[in-house]
This record gives structure tokens, sequence and C-alpha cells, in this order.
């Protein structure tokens, strides 16, 4: 799962075109299915976000759940390409965005009524 926070007159705008370019780089890094997409978009009024100096209002926090088992190294390519396809695509400059992935084990993630250690037929590796 995936949470997205930001000032919303500058989030609303490009919801749907982020919510494409995480999800064409989970896809691409972590070998995600096209219909595994779970975004949530936290719009939130100025004043309820805080953010460091030296960010404008384009500033925007992005937390990716998963389950551990990646890699560093397939992380690390994950957020890079996120900060290249985000300005190329939506113009946003790295020290505008931030990233942060939040591993837990496989059985504290429950789905479909069993915990993640339990799934037998997931379509995807989460060890990559």
């Amino acid at each position: 799962m995936i949470v997205v926070y930001g000032i919303k007159e500058k989030l609303n705008p490009i919801k749907a075109q982020l919510s494409d370019i995480i999800h064409s780089c989970m896809q691409s890094i972590l070998g995600m299915p096209e219909d595994k997409r779970a975004h949530r978009f936290i719009p939130l009024q100025k004043e309820d976000f805080y953010y460091p100096g030296g960010r404008s209002d384009a500033y925007t926090v992005i937390e990716i759940n998963m389950m551990a088992g990646r890699k560093a190294e397939t992380q690390k390519a994950l957020i890079k390409a996120l900060f290249n396809s985000i300005e190329s695509e939506l113009s946003i400059p790295p020290i505008d965005i931030e990233i942060t992935i939040k591993e837990q084990a496989p059985y504290q993630w429950g789905f479909r009524g069993i915990t993640g250690d339990e799934v037998t037929d997931l379509n995807y590796k989460v060890n990559v």
C-alpha cells in the first residue's frame, strides 16, 4: 500500500498521473502486476502540512508499505526511479519529494482473510 501526502491544491491536479508514475515504477523495479495498485492520496490544507525549509508547496511525501524481502539494491533502484520519473513527467524536483519504504514481516500483513506468510498464490515475487 502506498500513501501520498501533499498540499491539496498541488496534489489533487496530479493524483492520477502520479499514481500512474508510481505504479509504473513498482512494475518495472519490483515486478508488481498491473492489477496490484493500492494507492491512497491524502490532500492536506496548507496549514496542516508542515515541511522542511527549502521546499516548495509541491513538496510531496510518498510512503511505501511492503512486505519485507526486497534487497537494499532493489529498494534503492525504486526510490531513484521514482525521483527520476516524477521529475521528468511532473517537473517536481527531487528536493520536493520525500520517499520512505516501510517494511513489515509477512505475518504482519493481512489480506483476503489470511496473513502474508500464509499466502501461496501471489503472482509476483517479494524476494527481489
